[in-house]
């Protein structure tokens, strides 16, 4: 936990050193929104079963974009970190744990298109761990993963359309992605085996490939918004046909201007991680604190 607070200090003081120098014209916008969202699970008696759990977690997502003279420049932060605690644990649990920043710089050559260069970064804040039991009986958990470590690092040029803030494509069919992992995860992996495509004794895994990024969020009725994101990523160097998918799509229903609720469903597949299809789902109610 400390280690985790340390880590959105150093990000919230690196924003507020950028976000200062930027003076307020019409080439520059910037805003966004942190959600806190409560989950509370109880049972009684309850036949079927089931376990007494709390939640809390922390969801930002800011955006800084840039246009003048044909020059668009956009980036995104997105934030998400979540703890729960069972009855009959000992120990908190991550329930959701996500540090991602988007930057794309594009120069337009039609209304709507542009030539491209994006940079992306993408990993957790705090510690993961798996848990299980020792011969005992007891609870144990084992480190599995730390901030950066894994994190992917991507950069990748190609072609921009933008219809508007809220959608757009980019396609980068020049993309180099670098994954980089703390050794003493990888020191003691038996042969064969790899820690998130990063081989025994090795600290990096270097792909070339293309990806593909979108956008879309749109309102089908009053107080309520959807967005949807896409990444998508072909290794020309490994296995092509293993597309990388990440999709989120979230929905927000606003009570009133502090108060709404949240779904969040997430699908990841990285063969590299794990050859299954990860998801996740978070929904709760929760407070908004706007952002300028």
């Amino acid at each position: 936990m400390k280690i985790f607070l340390k880590n959105i200090f150093l990000v919230l003081a690196i924003s507020n050193l950028i976000f200062s120098q930027i003076e307020n014209s019409d080439d520059w916008t910037k805003g966004g929104e942190a959600t806190l969202l409560f989950n509370q699970t109880s049972f009684s008696e309850w036949v079927s079963g089931g376990e007494n759990s709390i939640s809390l977690s922390f969801h930002a997502d800011y955006d800084l974009n840039y246009e003048k003279n044909g020059w668009k420049w956009d980036t995104k932060f997105l934030g998400d970190f979540g703890l729960t605690k069972i009855s009959g644990s000992k120990f908190l649990r991550k329930t959701n744990d996500r540090f991602d920043l988007q930057s794309l710089l594009g120069k337009s050559f039609s209304e709507r298109w542009s030539y491209s260069t994006v940079f992306g970064v993408k990993t957790q804040f705090a510690k993961g761990f798996t848990y299980g039991e020792n011969d005992d009986g007891n609870e144990i958990k084992t480190l599995k993963t730390q901030f950066f470590s894994p994190v992917y690092i991507q950069l990748g040029v190609g072609l921009y359309w933008k219809k508007d803030d809220k959608l757009w494509v980019n396609i980068a069919p020049f993309t180099q992605r670098l994954t980089l992992v703390s050794r003493k995860f990888t020191m003691n992996l038996t042969d064969g085996k790899e820690y998130f495509g990063v081989k025994k004794g090795e600290n990096h895994r270097f792909e070339l490939g293309a990806s593909v990024s979108a956008f879309y969020s749109f309102n089908p009725m009053e107080n309520l918004e959807l967005e949807q994101r896409l990444g998508l990523y072909s290794d020309y160097l490994g296995k092509a046909e293993n597309v990388d998918l990440d999709y989120l799509i979230s929905a927000k229903m606003k009570v009133n201007e502090k108060i709404s609720t949240k779904l969040i469903i997430q699908l990841v597949y990285d063969d590299n991680a794990v050859q299954k299809l990860q998801t996740r789902q978070i929904f709760g109610i929760g407070v908004n604190i706007k952002l300028n």
